[in-house]
């Protein structure tokens, strides 16, 4: 592989990789290189921010500018967020770097450039196990056309300095040098039904069941807490399915033909209707079972399932609440299986 590339693939990089790639790009590499069905892909390295990022710095400074920030000014980090943003989203992108996102998009699309597209933003410190920066940058879904892919490219970077992102990296008193983006760039699911599932209890830490919480439509309802999802509590040994909390669904979220993401009521006959069947539950189980085994620790795992019915993995990270815990004794089988899912779901980052 070139070292000088500004793109990896997902078949090349791996969790290794995290330091040029982020958390996001390094797990789904990772995912796929262990034969786990992920939409395919590439991430824009690192090294694409960086090249972008000196450009704005030989103008005037940039990273200084959030580094002189106390962590208490909010007034002040709002007005450097504002003006940073606008400069990342008007400044154009390094030509070598246009010219290997275009060849690489060429690859990814095939002969239908308007493919639709995920680009999600991929922090060097996203999903890591002592800061995790899940939720604090961006992602934008069913982008078309390349011109629009590297519009939200310059968004992703952007969101590196939101006014929660840096907050947040005042707070920890983290330099600027040391934090960078990577964006991935992958094909988009056509959801029919999507969500995310947990390898342990997360109420209770019980590593016997796997949670699985699922919609209609894109998972981007659930992962928002902008629906109640569906609820499910499965055996992870034994398949017994002992908890089906089934909500009403008022929304989903549905591709927009000239792009983006429509939201819109749900029809009357599926608002009270589970999402998944029985047969999917058992294949996102026997999924989350693999996924658990290839990592060695549980997971916290983004899936939708196609219009056809296929099981994609659009994202696995390790799970956080109990680990933090670990140190304690493991927690117990509980008798009662609605333990595992009250009061924990909806908004999750």
């Amino acid at each position: 592989m070139d070292s000088t590339a500004q793109i990896g693939w997902f078949a090349d990089i791996g969790l290794s990789d995290r330091p040029t790639v982020g958390g996001k790009g390094g797990s789904l590499g990772e995912l796929t290189q262990a034969g786990i069905a992920v939409p395919p892909g590439f991430v824009v390295r690192t090294a694409g921010f960086e090249a972008f990022i000196a450009e704005l710095e030989r103008r005037e400074p940039l990273r200084a500018l959030v580094e002189g920030l106390d962590a208490e000014d909010l007034e002040g980090i709002t007005r450097v967020s504002g003006q940073l943003r606008a400069r990342i989203a008007s400044a154009p992108v390094p030509t070598a770097l246009a010219t290997e996102l275009n060849a690489a998009l060429q690859a990814l699309c095939g002969a239908d450039a308007q493919a639709p597209l995920a680009v999600r933003s991929s922090a060097t410190t996203e999903d890591a196990e002592d800061a995790s920066f899940a939720g604090l940058q961006d992602t934008y879904l069913w982008v078309k056309g390349s011109d629009a892919v590297l519009a939200r490219l310059r968004d992703c970077w952007g969101s590196l300095y939101s006014v929660p992102s840096i907050a947040y990296r005042r707070r920890h008193n983290l330099p600027e040098q040391a934090v960078a983006m990577a964006v991935v760039i992958q094909r988009m699911v056509d959801a029919r039904a999507a969500g995310v599932m947990f390898t342990r209890s997360p109420t209770t830490g019980d590593r016997s069941v796997i949670a699985i919480e699922g919609a209609w439509g894109l998972g981007s309802t659930v992962v928002s807490g902008e629906v109640t999802p569906d609820r499910f509590v499965v055996g992870k040994i034994t398949g017994e399915i002992s908890v089906r909390d089934i909500s009403d669904k008022h929304q989903r979220h549905v591709p927009d033909p000239a792009g983006g993401v429509l939201e819109l009521e749900t029809p009357t006959e599926l608002r009270e209707a589970p999402c998944i069947s029985d047969e999917e539950i058992a294949r996102l189980r026997e999924m989350a079972r693999r996924i658990e085994r290839h990592y060695g620790r549980p997971q916290d795992i983004e899936w939708a399932l196609d219009q056809q019915g296929e099981l994609r993995i659009l994202q696995s990270r390790p799970e956080t609440v109990w680990s933090m815990r670990d140190a304690a004794p493991v927690a117990e089988v509980k008798d009662n299986p609605l333990l595992h899912v009250m009061n924990v779901f909806g908004g999750r980052r």
